[in-house]
């Protein structure tokens, strides 16, 4: 009978041991759970920020896509406004410069040609306007 009461004590010892060892793993179980827990809420915290912003950015790119809208729509009003400017130059128009009278170029004026022509629309030989 004694190695009975020998048998159950140390088989009573090993279960308070396995015993020790579980409740050591639920608390460190339910430490982790606690944390990620808190890591869950700072996650959801930090999606309603970004949530929000992602919703003020929105707004402000739908009133900025209306501004630009409008823009477009006053810009082509202007447009519209504006005179039609004649699809290709007339030939001519050079020559009409010259006068009715004026003989058309020769050769040798073909050289001074682009510094004249430029002063007669009021160009000083830089290129800038009077």
């Amino acid at each position: 009978m004694l190695n009975e009461l020998e048998s159950l004590s140390q088989n009573i010892g090993r279960l308070i041991k396995i015993s020790e060892r579980h409740h050591q793993a639920r608390r460190t179980l339910e430490e982790q759970l606690e944390q990620v827990r808190a890591d869950y809420a700072a996650v959801q915290s930090e999606l309603s920020q970004v949530r929000d912003e992602r919703d003020s950015l929105q707004a402000e790119r739908d009133g900025l896509s209306a501004k630009i809208d409008d823009a477009q729509v006053r810009l082509n009003a202007i447009l519209e406004k504006l005179p039609r400017a004649k699809a290709a130059p007339e030939p001519d128009n050079q020559l009409d410069l010259l006068g009715p009278d004026s003989p058309p170029h020769s050769s040798s004026d073909a050289e001074h040609e682009p510094a004249h022509a430029g002063e007669m629309h009021g160009e000083h030989s830089h290129g800038e306007k009077a």
